[in-house]
């Protein structure tokens, strides 16, 4: 692997990422331009930017690896990853954006008039936010250790340091524009090397694709039925509670806009995830010349591997630079959406605050990047997927669909959603061996049970303070509904 190629890659698109940041400090003059581009993205570029941001570490490098360590059960990823955008149009995102809110926060408050629920919202998305940048920041380091030989934490802090400066100089109009053009950069950094690794073995009679060794199907057991469902709910429901999705639909001029740009999405993710499914099915039949360990290095180490010379080089470049494209839109989208959150509830959403907040939101969760491996990254983003699910998601679909939501039993099942949620991520992220087998299936995959809990706690509670509701309640609910 060429340290040089592969090291100017990176520069050029964190130089090139800069740049477009420094094009949108010229364009963003007002509140509304950093926070919601003043909702003004046409469908087709925010789709672009929505793909930008969403196919992130776990979908460029993780999914490979975990088609390569578990086959076609690590299929479910991919598939969830994109029907989640489908919950996404059939039952948020044009309401969503109706509401005229510029935080998911905002939204909360309106819906339910309360401040205690705007303020659990805004802690559980920051939260949120802090759990997913995390993976991208191992990620970086992975690919900066696999790529250049450097030590992890230079791909670490490289990420943080453009993103900042990316994101508070342009804010959400510049990071627009970042994201787009990272879309179609990450498309394109996995589509020409799988096209040019299936040509060279093709022309030589070889077609890993047709048995790529180890590839069955395992037994269907109790428990791992238990998992694959779980872990759709998770994916599905998920989606619906991304922050950094989330804002993007709050960026459109209307709620039509939001729809279609849903349905661009659902196209764009579908192309998209051909690719990494296709590494990794490859990356089976290689798995042993990869090395142990090196599973979420497959679409990294793979071109070299089969590819001669330059060609090696140049698609391992390729490669490098969609990586740390995915990278930096991701952290940069989850930047904003958590600097948006903590400046509107800290200095009133001011342009300075925005800034300050956005540093601090990027810092946090360094130190823990630094101080955790990588290990398995589509798997530690599920987990944040499921916590989302069962916290964030039971308040927009009920808030956006149920009347009679009051902001207590919004409350209490955000409450029981994060405790068992939480508790199950903590306990599988360090590493605690459970004796009872069905327990310690839940932990490692506990959606199935923590999304239906916190709705049931949510409406139940609802139910019992019905004389919570608010007398706006029917109004609200026709202004989310009623088109434009």
């Amino acid at each position: 692997m060429n340290t040089l190629s592969t090291t100017l890659t990176i520069a050029s698109v964190c130089l090139a990422t800069l740049l477009i940041g420094v094009y949108g400090l010229k364009i963003s003059r007002t509140t509304s331009d950093f926070y919601v581009a003043s909702r003004t993205v046409k469908p087709w570029w925010n789709a672009s930017a929505i793909g930008g941001e969403y196919l992130s570490a776990a979908s460029f490098l993780g999914v490979a690896g975990l088609i390569v360590t578990a086959g076609r059960e690590a299929l479910w990823y991919p598939v969830g990853y994109t029907a989640g955008y489908l919950m996404l149009l059939l039952f948020v995102a044009a309401p969503l954006r109706r509401s005229g809110a510029y935080t998911i926060s905002d939204f909360a408050a309106f819906r339910l008039e309360s401040a205690r629920v705007r303020t659990v919202t805004s802690v559980l998305v920051v939260i949120v936010g802090w759990l997913y940048i995390v993976p991208q920041l191992q990620g970086a380091g992975l690919t900066i250790r696999l790529a250049t030989g450097m030590p992890s934490w230079v791909g670490a802090l490289v990420v943080i340091l453009v993103v900042v400066l990316s994101v508070i100089f342009g804010g959400m109009r510049s990071i627009t524009f970042v994201q787009a053009f990272q879309f179609w950069l990450k498309l394109t950094a996995i589509a020409v090397p799988v096209i040019l690794v299936l040509a060279f073995l093709g022309a030589r009679g070889l077609n890993p694709l047709a048995d790529p060794g180890n590839y069955e199907m395992p037994e269907i057991t109790a428990g791992s039925f238990y998992a694959t469902a779980s872990l759709v709910v998770a994916l599905l429901f998920g989606t619906l509670g991304l922050p950094h999705v989330l804002v993007r639909f709050y960026t459109n001029p209307d709620g039509n806009s939001a729809r279609r740009t849903t349905v661009i999405v659902l196209g764009l993710l579908a192309l998209f995830y051909i690719f990494p499914t296709i590494f990794g099915v490859l990356g089976r039949a290689y798995a042993e010349q990869l090395g142990p360990g090196n599973a979420d290095g497959t679409v990294l180490l793979l071109p070299s591997l089969i590819l001669p010379g330059i060609w090696g080089e140049m698609t391992t470049a390729m490669v490098t630079a969609g990586a740390f494209a995915a990278f930096l839109s991701t952290t940069s989208g989850l930047v904003i959406s958590l600097a948006g959150v903590m400046s509107q509830e800290v200095f009133r959403g001011s342009v300075a605050g925005f800034r300050v907040c956005a540093l601090v939101a990027a810092l946090i969760p360094l130190p823990i990047a630094l101080a955790t491996g990588s290990q398995g990254l589509a798997g530690s983003v599920g987990m944040v997927f499921a916590f989302t699910a069962s916290t964030i998601c039971p308040l927009l679909v009920l808030g956006i669909w149920w009347r009679s939501l009051t902001d207590v039993g919004a409350l209490a099942g955000m409450g029981v959603g994060a405790v068992l949620c939480g508790t199950a991520l903590v306990l599988s992220a360090t590493g605690v061996s459970l004796a009872n087998p069905v327990l310690a299936g839940v932990v490692a995959q506990p959606a199935l049970l923590t999304v239906p809990s916190a709705f049931v706690v949510m409406m139940a509670v609802s139910v019992m303070t019905r004389s919570r509701v608010s007398s706006r309640a029917g109004r609200i609910l026709a202004r989310l509904h009623v088109p434009e």
